[in-house]
């Protein structure tokens, strides 16, 4: 249940600094001197090619020591602890999460454990995990395992939109997918939640109107106004149920957005909305190829009792789920589910809706 504790201040979290801009890796030095000169550099083998060079070229000629960690990939406990490790052992004194959600996610922790200042490089703007001060960890088998929470969000987000405009046109979808939940569970709470830990501010629960270039305002609403809004609004069903996926392996290799995606239409069925509404939010998510069935999420034959296993990681104790206000049962996520996907299938047949 939302604020069990009637806490009554308003609350705004947001990163101490946030920089967007075409080549802005070039320019990382300048940002990110009063951080240290040594830091620990997360970033995985593809976006070291893509990135993690440049960044590092950018960086040794302004006299810093990088320490590169090599990131394998899943935002775990052992990832975190092995990175951590690699970071005292070099006598880091900041760290760089360069990447996506799951780097951001895992660098963010190492620099709780070790605690230092982190900043945070988006290769994509695929996700809200840039400017948050939490991590969304997973098991090494891919399944959700909890979210960890810190004191304080990133002193610095520098996002380079050449890199992110470079990349494929699925992680930006993702990320409109992410930002479009913001904008639906913030509007499914009304108190307290532990993420934000306190009330929301007017700014938080809204969305400012973004003008100019396309890119840098999709990338702007994806990474900073839907970072600011879901952490100052709170998380509901459509997290939770991402979280529940991943109890099921055949949509392991779907990105967050696209399983949140889905759990918006489920927000919206546990909301009892308008079949005006829901057409409305399926067609948005369709235009951007998002799914909206379970065909879509690759699972067409899933079972009841595959939907029950998603159901109970769900309505986990803790879950974000419990942050709203009617009553919640693992039968009626899976009902809530079911309804999602009929929602889907009803529309597509309704509207003539193809795949181009």
């Amino acid at each position: 249940m939302p604020n069990p504790n009637r806490i009554t201040e308003r609350l705004f979290p947001s990163p101490s600094k946030y920089i967007q801009g075409p080549s802005a890796i070039q320019h990382a030095a300048r940002y990110l001197s009063k951080l240290g000169r040594s830091p620990l550099l997360a970033c995985d083998d593809y976006v070291y090619e893509i990135a993690g060079k440049s960044l590092i070229d950018a960086l040794h000629k302004a006299d810093f020591k990088v320490t590169r960690g090599v990131f394998g990939g899943e935002a775990s406990r052992e990832e975190i602890d092995r990175l951590s490790a690699l970071g005292q052992e070099h006598s880091v004194d900041f760290v760089i999460a360069l990447g996506g959600g799951k780097t951001i996610d895992s660098a963010k922790a190492v620099a709780d454990a070790l605690g230092l200042q982190v900043a945070i490089l988006p290769t994509t703007a695929s996700t809200d995990a840039p400017c948050s001060a939490l991590s969304v960890l997973y098991r090494p088998s891919g399944e959700f395992d909890r979210y960890t929470f810190f004191e304080k969000n990133p002193t610095i987000v520098l996002v380079d939109t050449t890199v992110i405009a470079n990349s494929p046109p699925r992680f930006l979808a993702s990320g409109i997918g992410d930002a479009i939940a913001d904008e639906r569970r913030g509007a499914a709470l009304c108190e307290q939640s532990e993420l934000r830990r306190g009330l929301p501010t007017g700014i938080g629960g809204d969305r400012a109107e973004v003008r100019g270039d396309l890119v840098q305002a999709v990338v702007e609403a994806n990474t900073l106004l839907s970072g600011l809004g879901f952490e100052s609004g709170g998380l509901a069903a459509a997290h939770a149920i991402h979280n529940g996926f991943t109890a099921i392996e055949a949509v392991h290799s779907l990105m967050h957005g696209e399983k949140v995606a889905f759990g918006t239409i489920c927000q919206l069925v546990l909301d009892g909305a308008s079949i005006t509404e829901l057409d409305r939010y399926i067609d948005l998510l369709l235009s951007v190829d998002l799914p909206v069935t379970f065909a879509q999420l690759g699972i067409p034959g899933v079972s009841d009792e595959e939907l029950h296993r998603v159901a109970a990681l769900a309505c986990a104790p803790g879950e974000t789920i419990w942050n709203l206000e009617c009553v919640i049962t693992e039968d009626i996520v899976v009902g809530v589910m079911k309804g999602a996907d009929a929602a889907g299938r009803d529309y597509i047949g309704r509207s003539g809706w193809k795949k181009v």
